[in-house]
């Protein structure tokens, strides 16, 4: 879903007496998108208290940490505990990066890499984030996981996991996946069962005629194996991080070279209820979809014991 219409973009090109072919009013139309989106990283970042002009305005540091996973895993919670550390900012989901993820997915690694740096920079420009270290969360960044270290070398990656049956909860209680849902997200990304560039081509018209439960699935199964295929990536499990927050603070600390005490107590508050709510919150049938679509990854992980149906 664009933020401005090809109409709005003929008007644009008409008063300043310019051609209006249909690459042109793309371009505006595209260009002015951007525009907004990045207000909004502006308008979202820029008032934050507490930074000081040389960390506004100073130089960018490319030690960023991407904290990458399906939706409803955790990255918002994680991202956040990271980025109260001193020396941190957490940037939320970039809004023009995760806009652009559908077409960084089609081009080749190095020119994806070269583009996810013009809109960083770009963003954390914008939103006078400077010298601190930056923490990026948008989850679709997973598809693309392979480009970070090209685009970034000294980058750190965090992949969080959490059980896919309670985020198929999760997903089902949220319009995105839903079936003739006319909303979109804060990056013009619109609502609904439509297939996006991350269902398997062959099985698209598969995906838009499933049920609720089984998209909610599949969504996660193409995310979790998409991060898992990145090296460089710590995993931590959401179910861990509530049971032993100070274990998985003490591998995060060393992975990211920061000390372990903040990060713990920032970690600490990781909600205990969501945990194994499919027990109660999926019927049989939607259990049966869930594990007929990602079975084979919930065992490989552990949740599921290899003998269960």
């Amino acid at each position: 879903m664009s933020l401005i219409s090809a109409q709005g973009a003929q008007e644009i090109l008409k008063n300043q007496g310019r051609p209006f072919s249909p690459a042109r009013i793309a371009n505006v139309s595209g260009l002015l998108e951007s525009a907004a989106l990045q207000l909004r990283v502006a308008k979202r970042l820029a008032p934050r208290r507490g930074a000081t002009l040389g960390q506004r305005f100073g130089p960018l540091d490319d030690r960023l940490v991407f904290v990458i996973g399906s939706p409803r895993s955790g990255t918002t919670f994680l991202a956040g505990a990271i980025g109260s550390l001193s020396g941190f900012v957490d940037l939320g989901e970039v809004a023009p990066l995760k806009a652009a993820v559908p077409e960084l997915a089609e081009l080749g690694p190095h020119a994806a890499a070269r583009r996810m740096r013009r809109i960083l920079r770009l963003a954390r420009r914008v939103g006078l984030v400077g010298t601190v270290r930056a923490v990026e969360q948008t989850p679709e960044l997973a598809h693309i996981v392979r480009i970070i270290p090209l685009a970034y070398p000294e980058a750190r990656i965090v992949h969080i996991v959490r059980d896919g049956r309670d985020v198929a909860c999760s997903l089902i209680d949220k319009p995105w996946l839903r079936r003739e849902q006319a909303r979109a997200d804060d990056a013009g990304l619109a609502y609904g069962s439509y297939a996006r560039f991350w269902v398997e081509p062959d099985r698209r018209d598969e995906f838009e005629a499933a049920t609720d439960a089984r998209r909610a699935a599949w969504a996660w199964r193409r995310y979790v194996s998409a991060a898992r295929s990145a090296e460089e990536a710590l995993e931590v499990r959401y179910e861990e991080l509530v049971e032993s927050p100070e274990i998985v603070a003490a591998a995060l600390a060393r992975h990211l070279d920061v000390p372990v005490e903040p990060l713990a107590a920032g970690l600490d508050g990781a909600h205990a209820g969501s945990v194994g709510r499919f027990r109660t919150d999926l019927d049989e049938a939607q259990l049966g979809d869930v594990m007929d679509e990602a079975g084979e990854l919930l065992r490989e992980l552990g949740y599921v014991n290899s003998a269960s149906a």
